[in-house]
C-alpha cells in the first residue's frame, strides 16, 4: 500500500507545478466507522449467530451498499416496514432510530424487537420528549425524510417543527418565541448546522440550545479532519453511499475547505480516472458507516497510477465504545413464540 507516516497537520500547499511532480494520498483519521455504527453491525451478526437465520432488519441497519449486502449473505432480510415482517419473527431497528410508533406496530405483529438505535441519537429522542413535557416548541434541524429525523419527530410530532437548512429559517413559526428550543440530527454539517442556529437566534433571541451538542463526535471528528485536509488536496474522494447524511456532509465540507475537486464513491471502481489530471495530493477519508476494507480498495487503486506515498493526517483520537444492546441477552426466539400463542 505504499509508505505511510502519520502528520498531526497537512504541509504548506504546492504550487500546480509541484503538485503534478509529486504524487501521494493524505489519509484522514479518524475515519470510517464509528461507535453507534459498530453497535449497530455486531448486534445483527450476533443475532444471527445466537438465534440463526433469518433476523429481520427494518430499514438499512447503517446508510451502506456494502454492509447491506455482506450482512444479506449472513441472513439478515431487510424489510421498508415492520408490517413486512412475518409474526412470531425478530426484527431489529435500525442505527437511526425509530419513532414510537414502530415499536407499537412490532407489538401488534407479535414480533421480538432489537433496538440498535445509536445512543447519541436516543439522547436527542430524550431530550425531544422532555421539553415537549415542558411544552417547547422544539425546532429540529435536519434533513426532510431522513431516517433519523422521521424517528425523532414521532417522539413529539405536536411539538416538534422541522427546519431543513439556513434557507428554511424564514418558514418557521411558533406559539412563544420565549419557550423554542432547537436539536438537531446527529449527522449534519457542523458549520451549516451553526449558521441555521444563527439564522434562528436571529428571529428567536431567547432560543435554547440543547443541554449538550446533539451532531456526534464521529461526525465532527471526520468534518475537523477533512477541513485540514480540503485546505491542501487537490482532490478528496470520500467512501461512502450517496444515502449517507454523514459522508454527504464530507464532500460538502472537502469543498468549503479549499479542495478543487471531491467526489464521493462506494468502490473504488467508481473513482473516474479524469479526476486525477493535474493531481498531486489526493485527500482519502469515509463516511461514519464505511468498513476500512473499501478505503483499503481505493488505497490500493491510488497506489497503482502512481499514488503511493500516504500520510495518516490524524485530527483526534477515538477511544469510545457502546454495549451491545440489551435484547441480545434474552432468548427472542422463544418470547417471539410466545407472543403469537397468547
Amino acid at each position: 500500500m505504499g509508505r505511510m507516516t502519520s502528520s498531526p497537520s497537512p504541509t504548506p500547499a504546492t504550487t500546480p507545478g509541484e503538485a503534478a511532480s509529486r504524487r501521494r494520498v493524505l489519509l484522514a483519521a479518524p475515519r470510517g466507522y464509528c461507535a453507534g455504527v459498530d453497535r449497530a453491525v455486531i448486534a445483527v451478526e450476533k443475532a444471527i449467530e445466537q438465534y440463526g437465520a433469518p433476523v429481520y432488519v427494518r430499514h438499512e441497519i447503517v446508510h451502506n451498499k456494502y454492509v447491506v449486502k455482506t450482512l444479506e449473505k449472513k441472513g439478515a432480510i431487510f424489510v421498508e416496514e415492520t408490517e413486512e415482517v412475518p409474526e412470531g419473527n425478530i426484527v431489529i431497528f435500525s442505527a437511526h432510530g425509530v419513532a414510537p410508533a414502530v415499536h407499537e406496530e412490532a407489538k401488534r405483529g407479535k414480533l421480538a424487537t432489537i433496538d440498535a438505535t445509536c445512543p447519541l441519537v436516543t439522547k436527542v429522542h430524550k431530550e425531544a420528549v422532555r421539553y415537549a413535557n415542558e411544552d417547547y416548541d422544539i425546532l429540529l434541524i435536519g434533513h426532510e425524510g431522513h431516517e433519523e429525523v422521521i424517528g425523532t419527530s414521532g417522539e413529539a410530532p405536536e411539538h416538534i417543527t422541522l427546519v431543513d437548512g439556513p434557507k428554511d429559517v424564514e418558514n418557521v413559526e411558533v406559539r412563544d418565541p420565549d419557550k423554542v428550543v432547537w436539536l438537531s440530527q446527529t449527522t449534519l454539517s457542523v458549520d451549516e448546522t451553526m449558521e441555521t442556529v444563527d439564522a434562528l437566534k436571529g428571529r428567536y433571541p431567547n432560543l435554547l440550545s440543547p443541554p449538550s451538542d446533539d451532531i456526534c463526535y464521529a461526525t465532527q471528528n471526520r468534518q475537523i479532519a477533512v477541513k485540514q485536509m480540503g485546505a491542501e488536496a487537490d482532490l478528496v474522494i470520500v467512501v461512502g453511499s450517496k444515502n449517507s447524511s454523514n459522508s454527504v456532509r464530507l464532500v460538502e465540507v472537502a469543498l468549503g475547505a479549499g479542495a478543487r475537486d471531491a467526489h464521493l464513491v462506494d468502490y473504488a471502481d467508481e473513482i473516474d480516472e479524469a479526476w486525477l489530471e493535474g493531481v498531486g495530493t489526493v485527500g482519502v477519508t469515509s463516511g461514519a458507516s464505511v468498513p476500512d476494507i473499501l478505503v483499503h480498495g481505493v488505497l490500493d487503486w491510488l497506489a497503482a497510477r502512481g499514488y503511493e506515498d500516504v500520510e495518516t493526517l490524524t485530527a483526534a483520537e477515538e477511544s469510545i465504545h457502546f454495549s451491545l444492546p440489551k435484547e441480545l441477552r434474552r432468548d427472542l426466539r422463544a418470547e417471539a413464540k410466545a407472543a403469537t400463542e397468547d
